[in-house]
C-alpha cells in the first residue's frame, strides 16, 4: 500500500449556508457535485477536488474532541488573499516556516475552525514581509 495524499476534510456545522458562503467568498472554493446523502451538506471544491465536505447539523455539533488543531490548503495568490481578508475585515496571521520556502496565512472560518493557507515564499513581497508575525 502507498498513501498518495489527503483526500478531504469533513466538518460538521450548524451554519451550513454561512460556511458555504465563507469558503466560496474568502477562499474561492466552489460548491459542487455531492452524493444524495439523506442529510444536508455541501462538498466544497478546489479545482477538480472536493477537499472540504460540510455536513449540516440541526444543533451545535457535539464535539468528540478529535484533536485536530487545523487543516491546511496549498495555494497561489498570496497578495490576493491578503487583500481579500483585509477588505472583509477578517483577522489573520502570517508567518514563515523555518527552513522551508513556505508562507502560511492562518485564519479561522465562521465556525472558528483554524485553517492555514500555504504559499511559496516567492510570493512574499516587501509590503507583505512587513506583515509577518514571525
Amino acid at each position: 500500500m502507498q498513501l498518495n495524499r489527503l483526500d478531504h476534510v469533513n466538518v460538521v456545522t450548524s451554519n451550513l449556508d454561512a460556511m458555504v458562503a465563507w469558503y466560496t467568498d474568502i477562499l474561492g472554493m466552489e460548491s459542487g457535485a455531492r452524493p444524495s446523502f439523506p442529510f444536508p451538506g455541501a462538498w466544497m471544491y478546489a479545482g477538480e477536488h472536493a477537499v472540504l465536505h460540510l455536513v449540516g447539523a440541526d444543533d451545535e455539533p457535539k464535539s468528540i474532541d478529535p484533536k485536530i488543531e487545523h487543516f491546511a490548503i496549498s495555494a497561489n495568490g498570496l497578495g490576493e488573499l491578503v487583500a481579500r481578508l483585509d477588505e472583509r475585515g477578517i483577522e489573520f496571521g502570517m508567518n514563515t516556516v523555518p527552513d522551508f520556502p513556505i508562507i502560511q496565512v492562518n485564519v479561522h472560518d465562521c465556525d472558528g475552525n483554524h485553517i492555514h493557507i500555504d504559499f511559496h515564499a516567492d510570493e512574499l513581497t516587501d509590503a507583505l514581509r512587513a506583515r509577518l508575525d514571525f
